[in-house]
């Protein structure tokens, strides 16, 4: 068995920081402690003995939550991978002879920021610290939505009844019922079925920072959230929108809200775009397209977009903290850049 040298360590970190480690980067221009405030709030309830091992720091607890996200790697993943790569000890400030907390430990945390609600502050928080940086939302904001699948649930016709009712089946045993998500619902797009939830967000079109987000299950209509995205604080009125949020509805509500909307037309069987509003939809699709980009990312960091947890409180969590972590991301290639 090799014998491992004085530098060795040293050395492979210097041809990670070769590479461009973006761990390093982040670390580099995220002040971690900032979180700190909010994340204690988790804390704050009292010990009932002083007795057994004191919890884990908040920010290395939050820190761990956030490479999960940027890699989707599982709770039994998580642990594994920090105790493996180098890259993922030196972003949590870890030695080889450091404890690391073990799956339970990471699912626990997490479960109690969902429970919390602590993602959304914790967001906030970042955009607070976006627009006082030089980051300000600018050049108006676009809308849109992306369908977050989550684990088919194999149920009865009665017991999905049920379900859409709000109800839960007097018959499942109390395990069943943790295994089972009652608050997803099903959708079709584009021909396929998806079961699930929406990621809802405003991007602001010249940085493409999110700056807003709603969840909602997936069978509820894009146009139902708009009102809530509207980002008031961006520089420009304008606002970008494919044709699911046209509406007589929602192009009052824009005008009410003294927004300048730039909505998709949409045409039907008996009344075909003509080719000015075809024209007219290439134009805005240019910048529309922009929020592409987003969801583009986020696939490629999770790969698929199905979310293996249970329930809209911890799937919120979960889908806030990937708009987070891509701000995260965002903004490291951004302060590259200069």
């Amino acid at each position: 068995m090799m014998q491992t040298g004085l530098f060795d360590c040293q050395q492979r970190f210097d041809q990670l920081d070769k590479a461009g480690d973006p761990l390093v980067q982040l670390n580099a221009i995220i002040d971690w402690d900032a979180f700190r405030p909010s994340l204690e709030t988790l804390r704050q309830k009292e010990r009932k003995s002083p007795a057994g091992r004191k919890p884990y720091d908040v920010v290395l607890m939050f820190k761990i939550t956030v490479l999960r996200s940027l890699y989707n790697l599982a709770f039994e993943a998580i642990e594994f991978q920090i105790r493996d790569r180098l890259s993922f000890m030196r972003f949590l400030g870890l030695t080889v002879s450091d404890c690391v907390p073990d799956e339970k430990s990471i699912w626990l945390f997490e479960d109690q920021l969902a429970k919390a609600g602590l993602v959304e502050a914790l967001f906030e928080q970042f955009d607070a610290f976006l627009r006082d940086n030089g980051f300000a939302a600018r050049k108006g904001q676009i809308v849109d939505a992306s369908i977050v699948a989550v684990p088919r649930q194999r149920n009865t016709r009665d017991e999905n009844t049920q379900i859409k009712k709000g109800e839960t089946p007097d018959d499942w045993p109390e395990n069943k019922r943790r295994q089972k998500d009652t608050d997803a619902r099903w959708t079709k797009k584009n021909g396929k079925n998806y079961y699930g939830y929406k990621n809802h967000v405003s991007v602001d079109a010249k940085d493409k920072f999110v700056r807003a987000y709603e969840v909602t299950q997936a069978s509820v209509h894009d146009s139902q959230v708009f009102e809530e995205l509207l980002d008031k604080k961006n520089s420009s009125k304008d606002v970008w929108a494919d044709s699911a949020y046209r509406s007589e509805a929602s192009l009052e509500m824009l005008a009410e809200e003294g927004f300048r909307e730039h909505v998709q037309r949409k045409g039907c069987r008996h009344r075909p775009l003509s080719e000015r509003e075809k024209c007219g939809n290439r134009t805005r699709s240019k910048i529309r397209s922009r929020v592409e980009h987003i969801f583009g990312v986020q696939t490629m960091m999770i790969g698929d977009m199905v979310i293996r947890a249970i329930g809209k409180i911890r799937v919120r969590a979960m889908i806030g903290m990937r708009n987070l972590v891509y701000n995260f991301n965002r903004y490291r290639l951004l302060a590259a850049a200069g």
